[in-house]
């Protein structure tokens, strides 16, 4: 597995991969809110961050992670790859290479709290509603 930077002509990819992880990991998330999310993680926030996708030995990107200003913005991966320490390696490589140290977390998806968790991340406060004004509180987390 390598991490790259990803370029424009990975967007595509990227977008499929955070649909299906989405669906596999945030169940609260309404249909509505996925839809308009879409548009705009494809259309700005990939642009807004330092992004890196993970490739395995064949050149399939399998996950990948946007930092912004210290704070890891997304972590996804892809369903079929879960599991296998791809989330742990763009963190580490995020923590180490990109300069984060903060991130913020869907207090109803559990499993993204016990993984940031896991790796040193403790909870220093909580927001109501998340970065679009919606119903789904964060935790902010610090290492």
């Amino acid at each position: 597995m390598t991490i790259d930077i990803a370029v424009k002509t990975d967007h595509l990819k990227l977008i499929e991969i955070w649909e299906k992880s989405v669906r596999a990991t945030h169940d609260f998330l309404a249909e509505e809110d996925l839809q308009n999310l879409k548009p705009l993680i494809l259309e700005q926030y990939f642009d807004a961050v330092d992004l890196r996708c993970a490739k395995d030995a064949q050149g399939e990107i399998q996950g990948f992670c946007g930092v912004l200003d210290g704070n890891i913005e997304m972590l996804f991966i892809s369903p079929d790859a879960r599991g296998k320490g791809i989330g742990a390696m763009l963190s580490a490589h995020a923590i180490k290479e990109q300069g984060a140290s903060k991130v913020d977390v869907n207090e109803q998806n559990e499993q993204a709290l016990g993984f940031y968790q896991h790796i040193g991340f403790k909870v220093i406060g909580r927001s109501p509603v998340d970065g679009q004004g919606k119903q789904y509180p964060l935790l902010h987390m610090v290492l």
